[in-house]
């Protein structure tokens, strides 16, 4: 396959030379730059736009159990500063995900982190157990931001003892050795309660933050505009909500891997992430309108990186917790406590 590698001036100026490499819990990557969850399928489409071998890791769109052609339409809205979806989990289940993109994701030689999510406890046992032989499946995103159907409909991630038995049944049924983390919602009273639950449960690190619930009405049909009538909100509207949620899970967790995503942009959207404890950052809606934007992004975290004197990504994680009263001139060589 012949690929369209778009280059600018943007990737062909020198770079600084700093470490990007980075540890999410035993799993090490190369780069800190990951594809976000349900924004590019399996990577397929954006790898006409750059190398994908060349970020982290693809994180692939949440897969279920069984098919799922997932909501009516019309399911996307746009909105200030950001983006309203109501996908729901459209999907053509693990058996045919298996067979189908991550074996082009494992000859592509992608790093892969696979997304699932269910609707009951016992459907993400059983797509950790299918998943369990699969070679190419570096680490498993278990998105917990799903109704329990169980339930009342209620979603998983908003009451710690539902997202710890998720995490559970997951971790039982997985390679003890594989990554696990657990996908959070911002729609808690305590997120920092919800992060505990979690990982007393098996969860290896968190990715913070899923969508933020929302709604549009259209004002001429005076009707809801999504057919699902609420959807999830991303894009840059809801990076002040992520930067917060990492910064309290940082505080509270000061050596727990933190996957940081929500309305990334550039290179110093990531760097904010980063300083507020993100050991990687992943990036979603930016793609929509910039297929090429993860690589763009971590070249431009490492220039960022590299002009505020950092010689290595993981010093600058959690950079921004160091006490107050300390000079920043300072080597950051020194303020590695919380890296991996």
């Amino acid at each position: 396959m012949t690929r369209a590698l778009i280059k600018g001036p943007v990737a062909d100026a020198a770079l600084p030379e700093v470490d990007m490499s980075t540890s999410l819990g035993g799993l090490a990557l190369p780069a800190p730059i990951l594809t976000a969850s349900g924004c590019a399928a399996s990577g397929r489409e954006l790898d006409q736009f750059f190398d994908l071998t060349s970020i982290g890791a693809i994180v692939t769109k949440s897969i279920m159990l069984n098919p799922r052609s997932g909501r009516a339409t019309p399911r996307m809205a746009e909105t200030p500063s950001g983006m309203l979806n109501s996908i729901g989990l459209q999907g053509p289940g693990i058996d045919r995900f298996i067979e189908h993109d991550l074996a082009w994701l494992e000859e592509r030689g992608a790093r892969v982190i696979v997304s699932i999510a269910g609707g009951t406890v016992d459907e993400y046992g059983k797509l950790a157990a299918r998943l369990r032989t699969v070679r190419s499946v570096a680490a498993i995103e278990v998105n917990i931001s799903c109704p329990n159907v169980e339930d009342r409909g209620q979603v998983f991630a908003c009451r710690a003892g539902s997202a710890s038995d998720v995490v559970h049944a997951v971790r039982r049924h997985s390679d003890p050795r594989m990554p696990l983390f657990a996908k959070l919602s911002p729609d808690v009273t305590d997120i920092v309660e919800i992060t505990d639950a979690v990982v007393r449960a098996g969860a290896t690190g968190v990715s913070v933050i899923n969508t933020v619930l929302g709604m549009v009405i259209d004002t001429d049909t005076m009707r809801p505009h999504l057919a699902g009538v609420t959807g999830g909100l991303s894009g840059p509207a809801i990076r002040p909500v992520a930067v917060r949620c990492i910064w309290q899970i940082r505080q509270a967790f000061p050596s727990l891997p933190i996957i940081g995503m929500g309305g990334v942009r550039s290179g110093k959207d990531a760097l904010e992430f980063v300083l507020a404890g993100a050991n990687a950052v992943s990036v979603g809606t930016a793609v929509f309108h910039d297929p090429s934007a993860p690589s763009r992004i971590q070249i431009e975290l490492q220039r960022a990186l590299g002009a505020r004197g950092f010689r290595r990504f993981a010093d600058a994680v959690g950079f921004a917790h160091r006490p107050a009263d300390l000079p920043r001139e300072e080597d950051p060589d020194e303020f590695d406590f919380i890296s991996e």
